[in-house]
């Protein structure tokens, strides 16, 4: 079935670079990409300007100084003072103001806010919640720690959660974070249940990569040719991930109320029970005391592609990388990712600028006068194409 990801950049990247090519009419385009032309040549400013297609993105709105800011020495005397005295921002204040120093309360306050020193309070509950409008539209990926078994083993359990329903879809304990056994677990899974439009995770092992900028692993790439959107969540925020992580506290308490297997056999019994406990008889307070089970709906899933198809781009040109996952175009060489050593992308030129996509992601972006290579990782708006004959 014909699937599209898409995206407010992706429109903006696709949109300069057709414009760019002079084809049709500026009006023309901004009626196919359903924005308005004060927009459209805003776009093409905006790019004219700094000449690269990264900054597209939408920008800050947070002002470049902040005059108004306390000065730091000022700041630092508060955070002394309330690791000596524990006190909050208007005592704290007030302090100040004895030595000669004036400091608005709410300021203080501000303050030890920022530094991470002030408590948040117990609030109830917020009723709004945020998640796919259907089931397997997005899966939630993640490791659990780890456990210490006996003989000094480690069991690292893997989770792959439902987005819109809470199902538990798996939890396989395993015993590494290596890629070759999260790739042979979710095999299985995929064959025998089907594969999920996309999957959100954080930046760790095994499915990024921190040495090569953009994250794309082989275990990532691999996720790529069987149709799935990755999605990475915030670095430093795994909130981003929130229903994955709280499954994780549910599963930490309910094994410690358990007691926590000591074998890896004892640990693959209680990740069987616990799923059949939390997807089919634990009420979720989310789902309105309903469980996991009576709300999931298996849609939106694709069959498992042994020897995924290859990939027919259209437009641009098609070239192999090598070993190295370097680029060679027109006589010059160009680093693009170890992960995509030896696939087919299509470039794009775009003035002093080569746009390299892979399948339906724009992976990297290359300037020719200085031979730099920027990571971008966008998803590129496109229909899944036929089978290659």
């Amino acid at each position: 079935m014909p699937w599209r990801t898409e995206s407010v950049m992706d429109q903006r990247v696709e949109f300069v670079i057709r414009a760019q090519r002079g084809e049709e009419s500026i009006a023309q385009l901004c009626r196919d990409y359903g924005v308005s032309r004060p927009t459209g040549y805003l776009w093409l400013k905006r790019y004219r300007e700094v000449g690269r297609i990264s900054d597209l993105a939408e920008h800050s709105r947070r002002p470049l100084h902040t005059p108004g800011r306390t000065a730091a020495a000022i700041e630092a005397m508060v955070l002394q003072l309330r690791a000596e005295k524990g006190w909050g921002g208007p005592k704290l204040a007030e302090l100040l103001g004895q030595r000669g120093i004036k400091l608005a309360p709410a300021t203080a306050q501000r303050i030890l806010k920022r530094a991470g020193r002030v408590v948040k309070p117990v609030v109830e509950k917020t009723t709004t919640r945020f998640e796919r409008a259907e089931c397997n539209e997005l899966a939630q990926m993640d490791f659990k720690g780890e456990y210490t078994l006996s003989l000094k083993e480690k069991c690292y359990p893997l989770t792959l959660l439902d987005d819109c329903s809470r199902f538990l879809h798996g939890l396989w304990p395993l015993s590494s974070t290596g890629g070759a056994g999260v790739k042979q677990t979710l095999e299985g899974h995929f064959r025998a249940q089907g594969v999920p439009l996309s999957i959100l995770m954080d930046h760790g092992t095994p499915w990024f990569s921190t040495t090569n900028q953009h994250g794309l692993t082989w275990l990532a790439v691999w996720l790529i040719k069987q149709g799935v959107g990755l999605r990475y969540s915030g670095i430093g925020h795994p909130q981003t991930q929130g229903k994955v992580e709280r499954f994780h506290r549910t599963l930490k308490a309910r094994t410690r109320h358990r007691g926590a297997p000591t074998t890896m056999p004892e640990w693959r019994e209680w990740a069987a029970e616990f799923r059949q406990e939390y997807n089919y008889e634990r009420p979720h307070e989310a789902l309105g005391m309903k469980t996991p089970a009576a709300v999931y709906k298996a849609v939106n899933l694709r069959p498992y592609q042994e020897q995924p198809r290859e990939w027919e781009y259209s437009g641009g040109v098609v070239k192999r990388l090598n070993t190295q996952g370097m680029l060679y175009y027109k006589q010059q060489n160009y680093f693009v990712s170890e992960a995509l050593a030896a696939e087919r992308v299509r470039v794009d030129e775009l003035e002093d600028k080569l746009v390299v996509t892979f399948r339906h992601l724009t992976v990297r972006e290359i300037d020719t006068r200085t031979g730099r290579s920027t990571a971008v990782l966008l998803p590129v708006r496109t229909a899944e194409p036929p089978l290659k004959v």
